[in-house]
C-alpha cells in the first residue's frame, strides 16, 4: 500500500495536481482493493465499462485488462491531462478517457449495447448520479459497481422501519449488495468518514417512464416530512382527500399511524396502484 501511496503524491506532485476534498478527491492507495473492485464488476472481455472519476488510472488500467472496452469520464482538466499522456504510453488501446461532468455525460454517445458502471464519486454528487443512471429506460447499465460513503451504502440497503427515499429509490431499481468495507487510511488524502464498495444489479424496469414519475410523486409525498404519520404526508403532499387515503391505506392492509420509514418497497407498490386513479 505505501508504494502505491508514494506513488500518488509523487504524481500529484509532478502534475501539479492538488487533491480538494471538496471535491471529493481522495485517492485509493491500496491495490487488493482495486482487485476487489474489478472483481465486484466480474469484468469480461465482452463487457464495456463506464469508468466515472477515473482519478490516477490505476482502476483504469485493471479494468482495461479484462475489458473489451473503458470508457473513463473525468471532469478535472489536471488530471485529465495526466491520464491522456500516462495511459496512451501504456499501450492501453482500449481505453477512451473523456473530459467531461458526468452528470452531463449521454452514456449513448459511447454505447450502443450493454454496459457496467464502475465509479469512485466524488460524495456531494452520489443522489444525482444514482437518480440519473438508474432511471435510464435508453441505454442504461446493466451493473453498477461504486466506492461511497459507508453511511449511504448503509442507508441504500435499508430495511422496513429505517427506509428512506434514497433506500426506496436505489431499490426499486436494482438489487443492492455491500461488498466490502473500506477504511479511510486506504485513500490519500485521508477522508473523514469510511467508504464502502457496494454492487447494483438493475432489474427490468416495473414501470414505463411515466408511471414511473408518478410513482416517484406518491413516494416523495409519503416522505415529504419524516415526522409526520404517512397518510398526512400524502393527503397533503399529493392533495387527495383523507378518507380516499385512508380507505387505500385499508384496502393495503396498511396500519393508520404508519410512517414512511416503515413501508417496504412492496407496500409502496401496492398503494400506488390503489392511489394511482386519484394522482392523474
Amino acid at each position: 500500500m505505501e508504494d502505491l501511496r508514494v506513488r500518488t503524491r509523487e504524481i500529484c506532485k509532478i502534475f501539479n495536481i492538488n487533491p480538494e476534498r471538496s471535491k471529493g478527491q481522495n485517492f485509493l492507495v491500496n491495490e487488493k482493493i482495486y482487485d476487489d473492485i474489478v472483481a465486484a464488476a466480474n469484468i469480461t472481455l465482452q463487457d464495456e465499462v463506464l469508468e466515472v472519476g477515473p482519478g490516477l488510472g490505476f482502476l483504469t488500467v485493471r479494468l482495461a485488462g479484462f475489458a473489451k472496452r473503458v470508457v473513463a469520464v473525468e471532469l478535472d482538466d489536471q488530471i485529465f491531462l495526466f491520464l491522456k499522456s500516462g495511459l496512451e504510453v501504456s499501450k492501453n488501446n482500449n481505453i477512451e478517457i473523456v473530459n467531461k461532468d458526468i452528470l452531463l455525460f449521454n452514456p449513448a454517445d459511447k454505447f450502443k449495447g450493454e454496459y457496467k458502471i464502475v465509479a469512485n464519486l466524488p460524495y456531494n454528487i452520489t443522489s444525482r448520479f444514482l437518480r440519473s443512471y438508474l432511471s435510464l429506460y435508453d441505454c442504461g447499465p446493466s451493473l453498477i459497481v461504486l466506492m461511497l460513503q459507508e453511511e449511504v451504502v448503509r442507508r441504500m440497503m435499508a430495511k422496513p422501519g429505517d427506509m428512506s427515499l434514497l433506500a426506496v429509490s436505489v431499490q426499486h431499481y436494482a438489487s443492492v449488495e455491500m461488498i466490502r468495507l473500506v477504511k479511510a487510511g486506504n485513500f490519500w488524502p485521508e477522508p473523514e468518514v469510511n467508504s464502502a464498495v457496494v454492487r447494483l444489479v438493475l432489474h427490468e424496469k416495473k414501470y414505463n417512464k411515466n408511471e414511473d414519475k408518478l410513482f416517484f410523486r406518491l413516494v416523495k409525498a409519503g416522505f415529504s416530512a419524516k415526522r409526520k404519520m404517512l397518510k398526512n404526508n400524502l393527503a397533503g403532499g399529493l392533495q387527495i382527500e383523507t378518507k380516499i387515503i385512508t380507505a387505500s391505506f385499508s384496502e393495503a392492509g396498511l396500519d393508520l399511524g404508519i410512517r414512511a420509514e416503515d413501508l417496504s418497497l412492496e407496500n409502496w407498490y401496492k398503494l400506488f396502484a390503489i392511489l394511482r386513479q386519484f394522482m392523474l
